[in-house]
């Protein structure tokens, strides 16, 4: 079995008297991109201040690489690579000479390794000239290049494509994906953005006033549902028939794989039944964080 890179056990934080984050537990692995959904207020935030040492929990704890954050801080940090939102850079220098300064920060990052990173977020051709003549796109890979450099095993994302534009989500999105995969690390991507999560992550946890309510694989292997309108008698026909199905706006949702739905519209034209329309549906991470949560404020975004 696969050994996780971040563990929080048991979490809580409370603030004069208000528990914020309560009993979390999270397991984070390796090559792996989790979202962190939640409505507003859920304890998002204060979270990822638990996960970075930026808080001390109330109870619980994070262990990263097996190591306790509180025990043991500077040596589990050292396994941690952070974005929040837009990273500042100094603007007079080169993107290179950036990650020159950052990497003094560090033990051991070679010139090698600064070369590695800036392959990776795809800055080859631009990493020599001052950051003020970067796009909000190129200064933001330059971020994920400088958090990059220490080879950590855990990078954690917050809000990271807020001011982007569709082409540099995608591209930003594109260079996440490589870098899980090469560089094997955890990345955990909290956003409002639900389609960009959807996009990018290979699972989510959502949490819900502190507490965590669910974790659920982004994948595809479900049960086909199809959208399904037609006359009045349709609903009696589905219930006969034994289709699984539930209401939806003007028509219903039918669990029917595909081979199956030509035999669906030869049963409803033989009673007489008009249709006006039967076509695939895909339930989006949207109508899945509502049906998790019972609603919640969260932005909506179409998928770049």
């Amino acid at each position: 079995m696969m050994k996780p890179i971040v563990e929080l056990k048991h979490l809580s934080k409370n603030i004069k008297g208000k528990e914020i984050v309560k009993d979390l537990n999270i397991e984070l692995f390796p090559g792996q991109i989790t979202g962190f959904l939640g409505p507003n207020g859920a304890g998002k935030t204060t979270t990822i201040r638990l996960m970075t040492g930026l808080m001390k929990p109330t109870g619980g704890e994070v262990l990263i690489d097996g190591i306790s954050l509180a025990k043991d801080f500077e040596k589990a940090i050292s396994k941690v690579g952070v974005i929040v939102e837009n990273p500042e850079m100094y603007k007079f220098m080169s993107g290179y000479k950036n990650l020159l300064h950052f990497a003094r920060m560090h033990d051991n990052v070679t010139k090698e390794r600064i070369g590695e990173v800036v392959s990776l977020v795809g800055l080859e051709n631009r990493i020599h000239e001052k950051v003020s003549t970067y796009s909000l796109g190129m200064r933001q890979r330059l971020g994920l290049a400088q958090a990059l450099l220490h080879h950590p095993k855990f990078l954690i994302l917050d809000e990271p494509t807020n001011g982007l534009d569709p082409a540099g989500i995608r591209e930003f999105r594109e260079h996440l994906r490589t870098i899980a995969q090469k560089e094997q690390v955890s990345i955990f991507v909290s956003s409002h953005l639900l389609a960009e999560i959807e996009l990018i992550c290979d699972r989510i946890a959502v949490i819900k006033s502190g507490q965590l309510i669910e974790i659920r694989e982004m994948t595809t292997e479900q049960q086909p549902i199809y959208y399904l309108e037609a006359g009045p008698d349709s609903e009696q026909l589905l219930t006969t028939q034994n289709y699984v199905f539930e209401k939806f706006g003007n028509g219903y949702l039918v669990s029917i794989d595909r081979d199956a739905v030509p035999k669906l519209i030869s049963k409803l034209s033989s009673e007489g039944i008009d249709i006006f329309a039967i076509q695939p549906h895909h339930q989006s991470l949207e109508d899945q964080f509502l049906e998790i949560t019972g609603g919640g404020q969260i932005v909506k975004a179409s998928a770049k």
